[in-house]
């Protein structure tokens, strides 16, 4: 395949990176992966490139504080210069995510409001960087509360947000169905895009791992079909801006977001062979969010991104057939080098599920047994005696 003439070269404007991966261009689905933004936001982009990406994320600023400094004239003007010189579309081809802080469904008014400002910010900062799209958590019901007012407020804060900018679009993301969170079914994302005054500037990001703990089977091509079916009759292909490309370490339905390495998990290489053959998913940003073993030795260029090879091997399994030959020897590698975490999460999901039922099945029998001590409303048994005389 031809690679681009900037992946192969040393850019000024890309503070003098060499690639470790080439970047291969003329492709359809654009794969890249979650970049840091160590020393100022422009330097996602030769970070991107040294991974041989053709989309990327970032945090817009720090994901675990509620404010950041604003960004530096220089930060902007070198993101956009950057972004220039190394051939990048920030409207179509970068996704941001929000920080994780952000809840705008939280039902206390002091805390949404303090989410309201961050997320504003964070799209203020995108809109300054000239980037098009933002990933977003949808929220959570805090303490049980009620999911239709959650929803409401998601939605309104959305709204606010749409109204405080000027193109920027809210990615909404899937969710993997822990506790009082939103977004784990489909209908959730479909509910708050129904409240969205410019339906123009919302959107969704499809998380596989995210999708698979939440109990959406999509590891062969029967139920992979079955999954984007419901997505298109419940939320629409038109609403789809983004996918995040995760392997979970987690069974189907485990409500858990584990994510694991391409191959090495429950989903297994076939499912992202499906994903990279399937024509409603080119064009937007695809995203790695996979864990990096040896981070600290990555960020002082002692080896590769892992997530370089993944990238790689993405774009590999573009036009592979289901029986291709290398592609079977390749899933069953990752697999078997993947087995021994799989088995790990398998028994203790399996243990946690025992004990789920046994406390369902304990709490069963205890009303049974109140209902059998459960003092007889005055003539009941006399009117049962007539009743069975008669």
């Amino acid at each position: 395949m031809p690679v681009r003439k900037a992946a192969t070269t040393v850019s000024k404007k890309s503070s003098g990176s060499v690639n470790h991966f080439p970047r291969t261009s003329g492709l359809k689905y654009y794969v890249g992966a979650h970049i840091s933004t160590a020393g100022g936001v422009e330097n996602a982009i030769p970070n991107a490139l040294k991974l041989g990406c053709n989309a990327f994320a970032f945090f817009p600023k720090n994901q675990r504080r509620w404010s950041s400094a604003p960004y530096k004239k220089e930060n902007i003007d070198g993101f956009h210069s950057n972004c220039s010189h190394d051939h990048f579309n920030a409207k179509k081809e970068l996704l941001p995510h929000g920080s994780y802080l952000i809840n705008l469904g939280n039902p206390d008014a002091a805390k949404r409001k303090q989410s309201q400002e961050s997320f504003e910010d964070d799209l203020t900062r995108c809109e300054q960087l000239g980037v098009g799209l933002y990933n977003l958590h949808p929220g959570s019901a805090v303490g049980g509360a009620d999911k239709n007012a959650t929803i409401k407020h998601i939605a309104s804060g959305i709204n606010k947000g749409i109204a405080a900018t000027k193109f920027i679009k809210v990615v909404l993301e899937n969710m993997a169905g822990h506790g009082h969170i939103i977004g784990s079914n489909l209908q959730d994302l479909a509910d708050i895009i129904e409240l969205v005054k410019d339906k123009s500037r919302i959107g969704v990001c499809i998380d596989t791992c995210h999708t698979f703990a939440a109990g959406y089977d999509i590891r062969n091509q029967k139920t992979f079909d079955e999954f984007w079916t419901k997505f298109d009759e419940i939320v629409g292909y038109q609403y789809l801006a983004g996918i995040h490309l995760n392997d979970s370490k987690a069974p189907l339905g485990s409500k858990r977001d584990l994510h694991q390495n391409i191959g090495l998990g429950f989903l297994g290489l076939e499912t992202f062979r499906l994903i990279m053959n399937k024509e409603e998913l080119q064009g937007i940003p695809m995203i790695l969010e996979t864990p990096i073993p040896n981070e600290e030795k990555v960020n002082k260029g002692l080896e590769a991104d892992i997530r370089g090879e993944e990238v790689k091997l993405l774009e590999w399994l573009i036009g592979k057939d289901v029986d291709d030959k290398e592609v079977i020897e390749k899933s069953e590698e990752l697999q078997n080098k993947g087995e021994r975490e799989r088995k790990e999460h398998q028994e203790k999901f399996d243990k946690k599920k025992e004990k789920e039922e046994a406390s369902l099945s304990k709490k069963r029998k205890n009303t049974v047994d109140l209902d059998f001590f459960a003092p007889k409303k005055r003539g009941s048994t006399k009117k049962a005696k007539k009743e069975e005389s008669e």
